[in-house]
């Protein structure tokens, strides 16, 4: 398809849908998910630990896509199609959050010319997202492929290497001005980009939230994480259970209490979630346990983490207690793992508002 089919940086621009969004997402590059159910034959023959996220070359994930295609074709009863969407943690989020919550949401970062560039920008258009701070850039947007093996657990293999991305030197304090909320997602090879957003949105006023990203992130880069928490800007801290023992390896203990109170330390709300055990959170000297949704059926895992997040989120907008917020952080996790992908369907956004009703959790203004 000729780049003229591309949507320009104009066109971006006229996609906001709220000048001053109230949450913005900091994904310094663009990314496109193919999420692919597989049995665990395929997943013993892919380098890396099962369960985890690692970045391949670009000639390694359209290996791994052939792979899977190819898997697919040998058993197309048994498994469901592949399904390409935008992706990357932080637009999981912020998907979530206009779309499910109703909350004015925009993102900055960057995508390329080209096809998968066009598909990030239309599937955020969709969900309402403003797209004004997202800069169009020459070249290849992030892919992503996601398999999701019999337990609905999901293998992830980024590559993002030669991927356009905003640099550190091109966030304004114009992007932040009038937000409230800054969402982050830690990455090494992003480090300064991050340190900038920070910088600048603390110097507007916003609080900041950090998502631990991966098991592997947190163990192979410890020491940086651990300035950036010591620095005193990080207000909100999720991490899964395993890169909460990741981040306490070596310690006395490293169970999830213990994490969430290394992270109390720094952070004003410090969150741990516990897969199909629910969650452990603490704000101050408060700490409470909130179980998942017992209903949440599991088809793939993919963007519980951040679903969660968004419900947080949302809980927090609205002043609702700690023990709230981990409910709706349940309920909006919950609904993302009721299909393939980390974008939540129409059908399980009504699931979410159910649970939400039951539990007496007030329902988002946007809801049909």
């Amino acid at each position: 398809m000729g780049a003229e089919a591309l949507p320009r940086n104009d066109e971006i621009a006229a996609a906001a849908v709220s000048s001053h969004p109230l949450i913005l997402g900091l994904q310094p590059a663009a990314l496109v998910d193919h999420v692919a159910p597989v049995d665990w034959s395929l997943l013993d023959q892919t380098p890396g630990d099962r369960g985890g996220s690692m970045p391949v070359a670009i000639e390694e994930l359209h290996h791994i896509l052939e792979a899977v295609k190819a898997h697919k074709l040998a058993s197309p009863d048994e498994l469901s199609p592949m399904k390409t969407m935008a992706g990357g943690s932080v637009a999981n989020t912020i998907r979530g959050l206009s779309a499910g919550f109703g909350v004015s949401c925009g993102i900055i970062g960057a995508c390329g010319d080209d096809e998968q560039g066009k598909l990030f920008v239309s599937n955020m258009s969709f969900s309402r997202v403003n797209l004004s701070r997202l800069r169009m850039k020459q070249g290849h947007t992030a892919q992503c492929i996601c398999m999701v093996d019999e337990l609905a657990n999901r293998t992830m293999r980024p590559c993002l290497s030669s991927a356009v991305k905003i640099q550190a030197d091109e966030l304004t304090k114009e992007d932040f001005k009038g937000s409230k909320w800054l969402v982050l997602r830690y990455a090494i090879f992003n480090l300064d980009v991050i340190q900038a957003a920070i910088r600048i949105a603390k110097q507007e006023g916003l609080l900041v939230s950090l998502d631990l990203a991966s098991f592997e992130m947190v163990r192979n880069f410890r020491s940086s994480l651990q300035q950036l928490l010591e620095s005193g800007d990080i207000d909100l801290c999720f991490a899964n259970e395993d890169e909460a023992m990741e981040l306490l390896r070596g310690e006395q203990t490293s169970d999830p209490e213990a994490a969430v109170e290394f992270l109390a330390k720094h952070c004003k709300w410090a969150v741990v979630t516990l897969g199909a055990n629910g969650c452990i959170a603490r704000h101050g000297k408060e700490i409470v346990r909130v179980p998942a949704i017992g209903e949440a059926k599991a088809t793939d895992a993919t963007g519980a983490g951040d679903l969660f997040a968004g419900g947080f989120l949302y809980g927090l907008i609205k002043g609702l207690s700690l023990e709230e917020c981990c409910k709706a952080g349940a309920c909006s996790g919950g609904s993302v793992i009721r299909a393939l992908g980390g974008e939540v369907t129409p059908e399980n956004w009504q699931w979410m508002y159910k649970q939400m009703q039951i539990k007496g959790l007030p329902l988002p203004d946007n809801r049909n």
